[in-house]
């Protein structure tokens, strides 16, 4: 086997610690650690995380994966709120209304829950939307349509709102700019329990109730349009991360551990989740993303690195 001097015609560098900018196909042998090291294009993964406080499912998320907020859900209590630091999760102040089936937007520091149901002793639908601050939850606008299993996207001062349902389905898009929701351009398909990612002005919409649909849509600040459909059975009961143009879409009724990629015109399989995501949230980006609850007793968490440039011990690769 020829050396790796004669095949670079270098020799391999020696270094007391990683290099800050490696190139893919650069090696080295770290003097601190002991190992040879390399950076290559890796496969995407998931890996476990911290386990929720509060085991939940059909909650709602925001943030990133270092910086997540999961809030409300089934199993008591439904007013909980906990923060994730890309380790573990902490509790923070509680939800005004405690709820259900409901959706969220924003940040760990500016959150938006919107809608839901509180319950038995029926589906109570309501309107409510509470704005979060890092901190604490106060009242915001209420919705013009109350409704639950609902879809959401967008921030705390630019959230968007469609579908759900409450006893009939709705193809009901409402926006909210920070105090008032309004109306907006209705989907092209009614539908509930679906997924949704994105802002105001550019979301998406992914798979839904009934029928187990796959049914794609994209907003544009006005209107709706139906583009190419998930290729893994979504299904409802999924959850999303990411942007319109590059969206991560995991779980769902058709095939909970299932995960999709999608770059605003079509779309890929990706690695599936360890554990299933049937009414799970989500928070992050294509490239590092999380996932948390799922249907009523679940904690787990998953953290999601998409597929790119890494860097490995050989004895790794």
């Amino acid at each position: 086997m020829a050396a790796y001097k004669e095949v670079k015609g270098i020799n391999i560098q020696k270094l007391s610690a990683d290099p800050p900018a490696p190139i893919e196909g650069q090696v080295w042998y770290n003097t601190t650690s002991g190992a040879l090291k390399g950076f290559k294009f890796g496969s995407a993964a998931w890996a476990t995380g911290g386990n929720l406080n509060n085991a939940s499912g059909e909650l709602a998320g925001a943030g990133t994966a270092t910086a997540g907020l999961r809030f409300g859900g089934s199993s008591s209590p439904r007013n909980a709120t906990e923060e994730y630091n890309g380790t573990s999760w902490t509790t923070s102040g509680n939800l005004g209304t405690g709820r259900y089936r409901l959706a969220g937007a924003g940040t760990q520091t500016a959150a938006l829950a919107f809608g839901g149901t509180i319950g038995a002793p029926t589906y109570t639908k309501t309107t409510a939307t509470e704005e979060y601050n890092g901190s604490t939850w106060t009242s915001g606008g209420s919705m013009g349509t109350g409704r639950y299993n609902l879809m959401g996207c967008g921030t705390q001062t630019a959230g968007l709102v469609f579908g759900g349902n409450n006893g009939s389905l709705y193809d009901l898009t409402e926006e909210y700019n920070g105090s008032n929701w309004t109306a907006g351009g209705a989907l092209n398909t009614a539908g509930r329990a679906g997924s949704g990612c994105g802002t105001q002005t550019a979301g998406l919409r992914a798979g839904s109730f009934p029928g187990n649909t796959d049914a794609v849509e994209e907003y544009n600040g006005s209107n709706w349009t139906s583009v190419t459909p998930t290729p893994s059975g979504i299904g409802y009961g999924g959850a999303a991360a990411g942007i319109q143009t590059s969206a991560l879409v995991m779980g769902g009724s058709n095939g909970g551990t299932n995960c999709s990629l999608y770059n605003g015109s079509t779309w890929s399989t990706t690695t599936s989740s360890n554990s299933n995501k049937i009414f799970a949230a989500a928070a992050g980006t294509t490239s590092s993303a999380i996932g948390f609850g799922g249907q009523a007793t679940e904690s787990e968490t998953e953290e999601y690195t998409g597929a790119g440039p890494a860097t490995v011990s050989f004895g790794d690769a």
